[in-house]
């Protein structure tokens, strides 16, 4: 752990800092926003799961709106032009989740935790694991989350700090999510930030 505490501190330094702190902020934008906007976000990290990140971004900048009103046909047939690995799954799930649309902010809102949110959205919202679930709630300004998905693995089992697999049940994601915790507090981050710089040392991209 203590090499890896070294490379994340050497990186708080260098100018890709101010980059991972706005990405933040934009993330706490996006919280502040109306519960369409926010299933709109919702809708991204639904396409993300086993899907290239950029790409999902792309899809939800043509789609937009489009996730609030589109039948499911529509929606597959979209998501199929646009080049989606899993264009009849996703309009499924899309579709099926349409119904949170209005409510979905007053929803999270009435949890007492980030850990109540992440399992009302695992055991409601169709398509989401715990991961997908991690991951939105990040991106709408939630900062005590992990989103663990084979980057991440990959990078804690280089230093000795888990094993490397493909698959993961709840019960290792919350063993991951307590490991990535504590470089979170030898580091002074929060696991919001943290993922942001793992995720930069494994890709060299910041997306969201």
């Amino acid at each position: 752990m203590r090499t890896l505490i070294k490379e994340i501190n050497t990186l708080k330094l260098q100018p890709i800092k101010k980059v991972i702190d706005d990405r933040i902020k934009e993330f706490q934008k996006v919280g502040r926003k109306s519960s369409k906007e926010l299933f709109k976000e919702l809708c991204f990290c639904t396409l993300t799961a086993n899907f290239n990140a950029e790409r999902g971004i792309q899809i939800q900048k043509t789609i937009n709106n489009g996730f609030l009103t589109f039948t499911e046909k529509k929606l597959a047939k979209e998501l199929k032009k646009l080049g989606h690995r899993f264009p009849n799954a996703r309009a499924n799930y899309i579709h099926t989740n349409q119904k949170y649309k209005d409510n979905l902010k007053k929803t999270l809102s009435s949890h007492k935790s980030s850990y109540e949110s992440r399992e009302w959205l695992e055991k409601n919202i169709k398509g989401l694991g715990f991961k997908e679930a991690s991951h939105f709630l990040r991106n709408i300004g939630y900062e005590n989350l992990a989103i663990i998905d084979f980057h991440i693995i990959n990078l804690l089992a280089k230093h000795n700090l888990t094993e490397s697999t493909r698959t993961i049940s709840k019960k290792k994601y919350i063993e991951i999510e307590i490991i990535l915790s504590k470089i979170g507090e030898k580091t002074k981050l929060n696991l919001a930030e943290l993922d942001l710089y793992l995720w930069y040392m494994e890709t060299n991209k910041v997306l969201k």
